[in-house]
């Protein structure tokens, strides 16, 4: 009867010969686990890639390089091409290495307390300084609320919101194109409005999952001599084309923070915008990534602080328009500029540096053990490394 069970021709396969006592003990040792081998701190730091620390420096170098030329523009041609340039390609950048480091992102009980105190906690914390920092300083009516992202900390909000749905971008099977149709549905749509940025979110959000869709073979790629030396005229070419958009085009397409319609223009612009944006920015940022170098360079560790650059460099830059310091004589020049570009620079770094992190860690890495059950995964680790 059981026979029957089978279709016809099946036999069942002979069993195999017995093995001496010995054989088949020293077989089970061997598929016995083996106790974790000790690496040094030296040996450690070598898995991490200094290309994306090296990327991300200069990324936040540019952010800081783009809020401080906005006051410069309106006095330059010149350099407002470098700002179109610039906003091109910056911030996308900056979103696709970001995606691409949450590609294992999948909700874990430690994934989860590092997205809350890395950078919910962040956010709540620098919203409401940055609320009492306004107040005293220039505005003592200025709202408080939480839904309304203060001068840059949009990013924080997007971030927080592009990781949680990371593991439905990792459940798709065509993300990318997914991502594209939603940004640009969000360029038609003036209803969004301002609450949590969410036209920034949506807008930017194919950046973010193109980088989760990223792997290392697509940045080696990148690394070979010839993309490096095309880039340069496609860099001076986007230049040139920006020097010829800026009397006609509007920079807010760039800000990705409004609808078509709020630009005065039909919603269906909105949607082809999206996608030549979305084109211009993969190719300069292509480019930007092909300059990056892909070995240890003095500012390698500086990529661990790009978060303190980013939420510290809000104040000294609100300062600035506040007080109005580019009114000043000597700013108004092409040597001012210059040094408004590299008192810029040496301030992110500045900020990027080990003392800053250490002196922020208790608010921008705060542990909160005690509100969190602990991750199995993460003490799994936590005893492989001994």
């Amino acid at each position: 009867m059981v026979r029957q069970m089978f279709p016809a021709g099946y036999e069942r396969a002979p069993l195999p010969p017995a093995q001496p006592e010995g054989e088949r003990t020293a077989k089970v040792a061997d598929r016995s686990p083996k106790p974790p081998t000790r690496t040094s701190g030296s040996e450690q730091g070598r898995g991490r890639d200094p290309f994306f620390d090296n990327a991300k420096y200069l990324t936040i170098v540019l952010v800081g390089l783009g809020h401080a030329w906005l006051p410069l523009r309106s006095d330059s041609r010149a350099a407002e091409a470098l700002y179109y340039a610039l906003y091109t390609f910056h911030m996308p950048a900056f979103i696709i290495i970001s995606g691409y480091l949450s590609r294992s992102f999948e909700a874990r009980p430690g994934q989860v307390k590092r997205l809350i105190t890395g950078i919910a906690i962040p956010y709540l914390v620098f919203e409401i300084a940055f609320t009492f920092f306004i107040r005293a300083v220039e505005n003592p009516d200025r709202e408080f609320t939480l839904l309304n992202p203060g001068y840059a900390l949009w990013f924080l909000v997007a971030l927080f919101i592009w990781r949680l749905t990371a593991p439905v971008w990792n459940a798709l099977r065509w993300p990318l194109p997914i991502a594209l149709a939603i940004a640009a549905a969000a360029t038609t749509c003036p209803g969004i409005g301002n609450d949590l940025n969410l036209q920034r979110v949506l807008q930017f959000l194919p950046f973010f999952v193109l980088g989760m869709r990223l792997r290392p073979e697509h940045f080696e790629m990148l690394r070979r001599r010839e993309l490096k030396v095309a880039a340069v005229p496609i860099m001076a070419a986007a230049l040139a084309f920006a020097y010829w958009a800026v009397p006609r085009m509007n920079k807010d397409w760039f800000l990705r923070d409004n609808a078509a319609q709020d630009l005065g223009v039909p919603w269906w612009v909105g949607v082809v915008m999206t996608l030549a944006l979305f084109g211009c920015a993969l190719l300069l940022t292509a480019c930007f990534f092909a300059w990056v170098p892909t070995h240890r360079t003095w500012f390698t560790t500086l990529g661990a602080g790009t978060i303190c650059a980013y939420l510290l460099h809000v104040y000294p830059i609100q300062l600035s328009r506040i007080y109005d310091w580019y009114a000043m004589p000597w700013v108004d020049s092409p040597t001012g500029r210059i040094i408004i570009t590299v008192i810029t620079a040496v301030m992110m770094t500045a900020l990027c540096t080990p003392p800053v992190r250490r002196a922020f860690r208790w608010v921008m890495e705060p542990k909160l053990d005690w509100a969190f059950r602990r991750d199995p995964v993460d003490q799994a680790r936590a005893r492989a490394r001994g």
